[in-house]
């Protein structure tokens, strides 16, 4: 009988199972409509460091956001969705290139209640898999009881850089300082919110009213692991068509390919109310509760396996 690595694993997929059912029913319950959008879509947000799959004349989406955020402007104040988003390039310990994506938006919110949402929704989670509010990970406790940590950009590049934030902008070492000094650092033994990123490293987010140079986003680090990416979002469609097309500069200086304008969304931010939006990666959530720190053990299929 040949020997399947799905059965090696059963025990965590069944552990998967439980958790999109968990995340599932937290949405339901706080009143939110669950959506379904396109996978191909004719234009992706034009961003420098994600790549979209080009199928025939569309792109399998990275992120469900172009249309979510249409919807939005369209007068759903409260959606989610828990898809299937895709990016190029992206193969590692911790990244597939075909993975799961919850992401959610809420009208007349912004980035710190986004923060708020997302300790209830991972902590209602956790009560539902009978974890209480610890969870063991990597022979670590980490302690899940709210409030969690707050942690600005600044501060975190002061506190764990090897370098200061401005020095490392104008390195271009930003990432780079993020990947190595920082991020092993944040999450342990309480989870962290990274917020008001430098305005270039968010290119869909408001600006800050009295800090121009920040953005409103921040991320979510538990024992390491970076579980989403959230903002308050930008709803200037003249600032965005300039963002974007910062970007594709930006892409063209790396000799990578051009999108077209997502002029349909831009057009939509016209009647798009003032939102905070989130998204988190459903593999990495359940990476933690499985104790894992590869993605390969949560999954069903590998992309080397097809």
């Amino acid at each position: 009988m040949s020997i399947y690595r799905q059965s090696a694993i059963k025990t965590n997929l069944y552990l998967r199972s439980q958790v999109i059912q968990a995340v599932r029913r937290f949405f339901i319950e706080s009143d939110y409509l669950e959506v379904d959008t396109p996978i191909r879509i004719p234009a992706p947000a034009p961003e420098a460091h994600i790549d979209a799959v080009a199928t025939e004349d569309q792109f399998l989406q990275p992120s469900p956001e172009m249309c979510m955020k249409q919807l939005l402007a369209a007068g759903f104040p409260r959606i989610f969705q828990i898809c299937k988003c895709f990016r190029h390039h992206e193969r590692g310990r911790k990244h597939l290139p075909e993975l799961t994506m919850l992401e959610w938006y809420q009208a007349g919110s912004n980035y710190f209640d986004l923060m708020q949402e997302c300790e209830r929704l991972v902590c209602f989670v956790a009560h539902q898999l009978d974890r209480g509010d610890k969870l063991i990970y990597r022979d670590r406790p980490i302690e899940l009881a709210k409030p969690w940590l707050r942690l600005s950009v600044t501060e975190a590049f002061n506190q764990y850089g090897s370098i200061s934030m401005n020095k490392a902008l104008a390195t271009d070492s930003f990432d780079e300082v993020m990947a190595l000094d920082i991020e092993p650092n944040l999450g342990d033994p309480n989870p962290v919110f990274l917020y008001d990123y430098p305005a270039r490293h968010g290119a869909l987010a408001r600006l800050k009213p009295q800090e121009p140079l920040l953005a409103e986003r921040f991320e979510l680090y538990i024992a390491g692991i970076e579980l989403c990416n959230g903002f308050s979002e930008l709803t200037g469609a003249v600032e965005q068509r300039d963002r974007f097309e910062k970007e594709q500069h930006l892409r063209q200086s790396l000799n990578k390919s051009l999108y077209p304008m997502p002029e349909k969304f831009l057009a939509a931010l016209a009647d798009m109310p003032d939102a905070g939006g989130n998204a988190l990666g459903i593999d990495r959530l359940v990476m933690l509760f499985a104790d894992t720190d590869k993605i390969d053990d949560v999954v069903t299929f590998t992309p080397e396996e097809l």
